[in-house]
C-alpha cells in the first residue's frame, strides 16, 4: 500500500488588535459627548451669502451690545463666496445695533465700486467707509488664500493698550489663543486717506497672524470667517481691558505678574485657535443676538432686494 501524504494542519490564533490612537481634532477634544459641527458647508453660493451676512449683522449686534461703537468709527468685511475680488461692507453712518443683511454693501476689492447695497434708510445714500475700505483692501490682498474676514473698531480697552504700542501678555488662558499670532503696527499714520497706510498695515499684519494692535487707533482681527474674526475681536479686546487692569495693580510693586510660560500658551494656542473651533465660540453670542431680533428672517431683511450688478 503506498503511503499517503498528511495533511498539515494551519493553526491560526487570533490576536487582538493593538488600539491605535488617533489624535484629535480640537473639536473633538473639547466635546464631551456628541462632538459639536464643523463650520457648516453649502449647496449654493446664494445659501452660502444668505448665512454670511446673517452673521455679520449678528456680530454688529454684538458689538452694540459690548458698547464697541465710535460714531462712525468701526467696520467688518467679509468676501464673497461667489465673487473673491469683492467684499461686504457695512454702509457708514448706520447704527451697529439696526444693521440687516440688507444693510451690507458689495465692493470690489480693486476699484471700490460699489456693485450691490441698498441706500441707507436716513440718508437714501449708498455710502461706505474710505478709510475703512483702503484698510480691509489691503489686507484682503495680502492675505487672498487664509483671510476672508477682516474686523476693526476703536473700542475702550483696545485704543487705551495700543497707546503702549506693545503686544499683549500671556496672562490668562483666553489670550493664549493669540499666542504668537498677533502684531503691533507702532507707527501712527493718522486718518487712512490713502493706500499707503492701509498696505503698511497689511505688512505689519504679516503673514500668519491673526491680530494687530494699531497703535494709537485701536485692534484689528482677521479670520476665514466673520464668525472667527468677529469673537477674536472681542476677546483682544477684552484681553487689553486685563492687560491694563493687571498692570495697574502690578504698579505698586507688591503684585507680581504670572506669565503663562511658552509651552503652555503653545499647547493653547493650537487647542483654542483653530478656525473650526473659533466659529463655535461665536455661535453662543451670535445665537443671542438673531433671537432678539426675531429670528433669522428679521435679520435678513433686504437681502432678497439686493442685486449685484458688476463692472
Amino acid at each position: 500500500m503506498a503511503p499517503t501524504a498528511a495533511a498539515s494542519e494551519a493553526v491560526v490564533i487570533s490576536q487582538k488588535a493593538e488600539p491605535v490612537e488617533k489624535e484629535l481634532t480640537p473639536l473633538q477634544a473639547i466635546s464631551h459627548g456628541d462632538v459639536l459641527p464643523d463650520i457648516p458647508t453649502f449647496v449654493s453660493f446664494a445659501a452660502e451669502r444668505r448665512h454670511i451676512l446673517i452673521h455679520m449683522a449678528a456680530t454688529f449686534r454684538h458689538w452694540a451690545r459690548q458698547n464697541f461703537t465710535e460714531g462712525q468709527s468701526g467696520h467688518i468685511s467679509v468676501r464673497d463666496p461667489e465673487f473673491p475680488g469683492m467684499m461686504w461692507m457695512n454702509p457708514l453712518s448706520r447704527h451697529f445695533g439696526m444693521l440687516t443683511a440688507g444693510d451690507m454693501l458689495l465692493l470690489d476689492i480693486e476699484t471700490g465700486h460699489i456693485a450691490a447695497g441698498s441706500p441707507n434708510p436716513a440718508t437714501g445714500l449708498r455710502t461706505s467707509n474710505r478709510a475703512g475700505f483702503f484698510i480691509h483692501r489691503a489686507v484682503h490682498r495680502a492675505r487672498p488664500h487664509d483671510v476672508h474676514s477682516v474686523c476693526h473698531a476703536h473700542t475702550n480697552s483696545g485704543r487705551a493698550w495700543a497707546a503702549f504700542g506693545r503686544p499683549l501678555e500671556m496672562l490668562t488662558q483666553d489670550v493664549c489663543t493669540l499666542y504668537g499670532a498677533h502684531a503691533v503696527y507702532n507707527q501712527y499714520g493718522g486718518i487712512v486717506f490713502g493706500t499707503d497706510e492701509g498696505e503698511r498695515i497689511a505688512h505689519a499684519l504679516g503673514t500668519s497672524n491673526k491680530a494687530a494692535i494699531l497703535m494709537s487707533h485701536g485692534l484689528l482681527t482677521v479670520g476665514s470667517t466673520v464668525d472667527e474674526a468677529g469673537f477674536l475681536f472681542g476677546l483682544m479686546d477684552r484681553s487689553c481691558d486685563i492687560q491694563l487692569r493687571v498692570e495697574a495693580a502690578a504698579a505698586a510693586g507688591t503684585l507680581k505678574k504670572q506669565i503663562i510660560s511658552d509651552d503652555e500658551a503653545a499647547y493653547n494656542f493650537r487647542m483654542a485657535s483653530e478656525p473650526h473651533v473659533l466659529y463655535r465660540e461665536a455661535q453662543a453670542d451670535l445665537e443671542l443676538e438673531i433671537e432678539a431680533a426675531g429670528g433669522e428672517e428679521a435679520l435678513a431683511k433686504g437681502l432678497d432686494q439686493l442685486v449685484i450688478i458688476r463692472e
